[in-house]
């Protein structure tokens, strides 16, 4: 390894489960961690033995509510560097930027509306760095290229909580010295992107509230951190999307069709959840959709048992669609090793890259599709980052397939009997 330089940027990913006003100290903070491989040791006790683990910060409070984890694990698994001498990664599952090329770190999914949570620390005296949202890949205009939130001093034109080119920040006296000094602390940002307008607080503080009523407001873009100048560690980043809505009522099937269903039976328990039993057949919305993201919770209620999400179906055909797999099971206890293409991987397509659910018990995916580009995460964890590269075509099992369709939940065979709960989700638009 070289010698590292004065400047550098660390990420380490730090969360909590209770509501955002609520977090305790990051330092305190502690995760769940994800063994990739059976019997190793309990979820909150930290692998011995060099096993191979992810630290999972999320938990199942915010995971139902829609948080997603934009960082996993060694492999950067979801980003992309536009630098040419790239991030590096410790051991201890901080990543940092080794070199002195100015450049970014860039998510490979693009995201419209959402809350974001980033903590850092500063250890320079003068610092000039920042999160980025919906970005190009490398932006040369903060003004129109991206929403550029700055990491700098009181002493620039845009400190900590800005917005560059768009509006400078608000600040109580008690915040200034801080902004992009060195005092290792462990400081926050809160953005919320919604519409034209960005809100933006330090340490639970509002300093920024700026809508864009120029004519083409960026309405979807990358989530990128920066390396220009000075030490930055960024500790964690989690993004919620929001304005999604929901497609299954918990009362009645109101939204979906059955006619396709065959043999399977598509009822609403009691606890309003959606109710799978048998095979094979399909429920399919009345509603299409093309770039989108879904969100659902599901459980089955097996031992192994096979079934789908189909998105961007063709009405009226039977799951003629891509198909976001559903299948817990894994081989020889590795959790890398899935089964039939695995939890949350797109079926004949690509495998998922690990398991992070469990038959018998509730969990959450969440599907994102823009373009040919697809993504997702299976309770918060990314698991897919995939980009359909075949020839267009309208029939999505020959070639790629952009044009809006609908969702089909698959019943796939007699044993089938699964639930899902808390269907929703959130329409893109086409950012030009």
């Amino acid at each position: 390894m070289r010698t590292l330089f004065a400047s550098m940027v660390v990420l380490c990913w730090l969360a909590s489960g209770v509501a955002l006003a609520e977090l305790p100290a990051p330092d305190a903070w502690q995760p769940n961690w994800l063994t990739l491989q059976d019997d190793q040791t309990s979820d909150d006790e930290e692998p011995k033995n060099d096993a191979p683990k992810i630290a999972c910060w999320l938990d199942k409070e915010m995971i139902a509510e829609g948080w997603l984890q934009l960082s996993n694990d060694a492999s950067m698994f979801g980003w992309q560097a536009t630098n040419d001498e790239g991030w590096t990664l410790c051991a201890n599952h901080q990543m940092y930027y080794e070199g002195q090329e100015k450049g970014w770190l860039m998510t490979t999914t693009e995201w419209t509306d959402f809350e974001l949570v980033v903590d850092y620390t500063c250890n320079d005296e003068q610092v000039n760095s920042g999160v980025f949202i919906r970005s190009k890949l490398e932006p040369e205009n903060p003004t129109s290229d991206c929403y550029e939130v700055n990491i700098a001093p009181e002493s620039n034109d845009y400190p900590t909580g800005s917005i560059v080119g768009h509006a400078r920040g608000k600040y109580e006296p008690d915040q200034l010295a801080s902004l992009g000094g060195k005092d290792n602390q462990v400081h926050r940002l809160e953005i919320t992107a919604n519409g034209p307008q960005i809100v933006v607080k330090r340490d639970g503080k509002l300093v920024c509230d700026y809508v864009d009523n120029s004519p083409a407001p960026r309405l979807k873009g990358r989530i990128g951190l920066q390396y220009k100048e000075g030490v930055v560690h960024f500790r964690r980043v989690l993004l919620k999307p929001l304005n999604t809505k929901p497609i299954f009522n918990g009362k009645d099937l109101t939204g979906w069709k059955t006619d396709l269903a065959g043999p399977a039976e598509f009822s609403v328990t009691k606890a309003g959840e959606m109710q799978v039993l048998g095979g094979s057949g399909q429920a399919e919305s009345t509603a299409v959709y093309g770039d989108f993201v879904l969100q659902y919770e599901c459980k089955v209620n097996g031992d192994g048992a096979n079934s789908g999400v189909f998105f961007r179906s063709i009405p009226g055909d039977k799951m003629n669609g891509y198909e976001c797999q559903v299948q817990n099971t894994y081989v020889d206890g590795d959790r890398t090793q899935p089964k039939d293409c695995g939890t949350g991987g797109i079926y004949r397509r690509v495998n998922a890259r690990l398991v992070n659910a469990s038959d018998h018990e509730w969990f959450t995916t969440t599907v994102h599709a823009d373009g040919p580009h697809i993504g997702t995460w299976v309770n918060g964890l990314q698991v897919v980052d995939w980009t359909d590269t075949r020839k267009p075509d309208d029939n999505p099992r020959r070639g790629l397939r952009t044009e809006a369709g609908t969702f089909c939940l698959q019943a796939h065979d007699p044993t089938t009997n699964l639930l899902f709960r808390n269907m929703r989700v959130q329409s893109m638009i086409t950012q030009h």
